[in-house]
């Protein structure tokens, strides 16, 4: 029998956001995507709030190329955009995708992993069917992997050895080796069955755990290889969307809250905020 399952509090340091998905720690702030905002927005160490973009198709997955630009999954119209300086262009086409793009992991050499939800996200009820994982490399698509159940947070390891994706109504955290010469996907395995939990966004820790949101159980969960839980922040009803450490040493776990409904989503009319809990591990890879 494992050691007690810890309890985290939260405190808010943001709100105002429609929908909130892939937050990111980066450059000494906290980049979150407001999905049904249409925007990638920047928090900083005094609780501001900034806009950086517009991505009016609605905003999911974010990370940074090698060149120091901003990549942002665009999910209406299924491309990968880049921005420098505020001005978006089509980085790729995301069109491989068998449903809406959403969440993505971008690692060291700035090749993206990006998931999709299975279906429309944006035409009323969500009936996923299994799915495709696209990788972006260099502005060009190709899948590595299939048969996932809504493929939506990934982290990658901090030796860009494996990557982990949480596929939200398979209810598990699903693990790949990586091929560091192509960025191929092999080996893939359970990382952690969730039981009637769905996982959202994730990111790990330095001791190789994962921090997942459970998007309709109201929770972030820290969760190890084999699925053992051993940390639990509750929301107090708030719908789970994501999550990522940041702070100068990692010891913060940001997360993303929503009060939401399948309608108030349809009708983009949820309220979302950014919420935070102190860490004793610090986080590690990406994102």
């Amino acid at each position: 029998m494992g050691a007690p399952v810890a309890t985290l509090s939260m405190r808010i340091v943001a709100e105002g956001l429609v929908f909130g998905e892939g937050p990111r720690w980066h450059d000494g702030r906290l980049w979150v995507s407001d999905m049904l905002g249409g925007k990638v927005m920047a928090l900083d160490e005094s609780g501001r709030l900034e806009e950086i973009a517009a991505v009016p198709q609605g905003a999911s997955g974010l990370g940074w190329l090698p060149d120091g630009r901003m990549i942002v999954v665009s999910m209406a119209d299924a491309k990968l955009l880049a921005f420098k300086n505020g001005v978006g262009e089509v980085y790729a086409d995301l069109s491989l995708s068998r449903g809406t793009p959403n969440d993505m992991a971008v690692d060291g050499r700035g090749r993206a992993y990006v998931g999709n939800a299975g279906c429309n996200l944006f035409a009323g009820a969500i009936e996923p069917n299994p799915t495709n994982l696209i990788l972006v490399d260099n502005g060009r698509t190709r899948e590595v992997a299939d048969g996932l159940i809504f493929p939506n947070g990934m982290a990658i390891a901090p030796d860009g050895a494996t990557l982990i994706v949480a596929e939200t109504f398979a209810h598990r955290l699903t693990a790949f080796d990586i091929d560091r010469e192509d960025g191929s996907l092999s080996n893939r395995r359970v990382f952690a069955d969730l039981g009637k939990r769905t996982p959202d966004g994730i990111c790990m820790d330095a001791e190789g755990a994962i921090w997942v949101a459970s998007a309709e159980t109201s929770e972030f969960l820290r969760v190890d290889d084999g699925g053992e839980v051993t940390h639990i922040v509750e929301t107090g009803g708030r719908f789970a969307t994501a999550c990522v450490t940041g702070g100068a040493d990692r010891r913060s776990l940001f997360m993303i809250t929503a009060h939401m409904t399948p309608e108030l989503f349809a009708k983009r009319e949820t309220t979302a905020r950014i919420e935070v809990a102190d860490l004793d591990v610090a986080g590690a890879g990406t994102p």
